[in-house]
């Protein structure tokens, strides 16, 4: 073989050993070019959200130190973010209402404890100080429609993020019951209401607002108030009072029905929220009562009040 075939085959197998390295090494660079002729489409399997199965819980209610027991299936139903018992109830749970009635008229020391559930990724949209003691006081406000006297009924809410809602957000039973003897000589719980309730005379819950204003926001402190005046209403069978005030700017009659405007306001809203309408009270004292100086713009807003107490 002469130098020159030599040298020319040389020249051949270099270009050939390129070519190979670069369909190997180089194209897997390139891939992810569009004229990348061996381009593969790489794809990303997105796990689909898992679906939990929505929570049941019965309606079910057991005396330990007596001989009473229910337990249905069906429950009080809720939307979620919503403390409003959706309609209709259940057959079977109306029917265990009224066996809980008659067994608490036969056993006055008796009572039931209503503990409503919320999860933590719900809003509370009441006037209580969580979602679920709002759905507690709904159910209890059932039972006493229902002919359960309400000094037997006692309401608490719960945090419960085990309860999950169906695909139409629907919570099926978000409540529990238990069933409590009362010790007819231990008369502490009954004191520690009365000195709340003359708390609540002492310091009525005031809000000021405007009249055309569509809705109250109220801070913990006054939701925790509102619970503590719905639960001497209950235990007590106090009424609530809701008081209208104004300013001096103006006619004092107009005052009046000004001051009436806004206690039935602050009423409506105690209604929405579970408040029946029986237990409330709205009247109006117009511009007798100045709480601050109505010379100035500061003691005029004060004035402009509605204040929320019993009797």
């Amino acid at each position: 073989m002469s130098k020159k075939t030599a040298y020319l085959l040389g020249i051949l197998l270099t270009i050939i050993l390129g070519t190979i390295l670069y369909y190997f090494l180089c194209c897997s660079i390139c891939c992810g070019k569009e004229n990348c002729k061996n381009k593969t489409v790489e794809t990303k399997q997105v796990d689909a959200p898992k679906i939990k199965d929505a929570t049941r819980n019965a309606f079910a209610i057991t005396d330990a130190d007596g001989n009473f027991s229910i337990k249905q299936n069906d429950n009080f139903n809720f939307k979620t973010s919503n403390f409003s018992i959706l309609n209709p109830v259940a057959d079977q749970v109306e029917k265990g209402v009224l066996e809980l009635k008659e067994y608490l008229l036969s056993n006055p020391l008796k009572t039931v404890d209503v503990v409503g559930f919320y999860k933590s990724d719900e809003k509370n949209n009441s006037a209580y100080p969580n979602l679920g003691l709002a759905r507690a006081n709904e159910v209890k406000n059932y039972l006493v429609l229902h002919g359960v006297p309400s000094k037997q009924i006692d309401t608490r809410g719960k945090l419960n993020d085990a309860i999950n809602p169906d695909v139409n957000n629907t919570l099926f039973g978000p409540v529990a019951f238990g069933m409590l003897t009362i010790d007819a000589s231990d008369t502490s719980s009954i004191d520690a209401l009365k000195t709340a309730c003359d708390a609540i005379r002492a310091n009525p819950l005031v809000l000021h607002f405007q009249t055309g204003q569509a809705s109250i926001n109220l801070t913990p402190s006054q939701r925790q108030k509102i619970a503590d005046i719905s639960h001497c209403v209950d235990k007590l069978g106090v009424k609530i009072q809701v008081v209208g005030h104004t300013d001096n700017t103006g006619n004092a009659d107009k005052n009046i029905i000004l001051g009436k405007q806004r206690a039935d306001f602050a009423k409506d809203y105690l209604i929405k929220n579970g408040i029946l309408e029986a237990n409330i009270e709205a009247l109006s004292k117009g511009q007798a009562i100045p709480i601050a100086d109505n010379a100035t713009q500061a003691g005029r807003a004060e004035n402009r009040r509605t204040e929320i107490t019993i009797n």
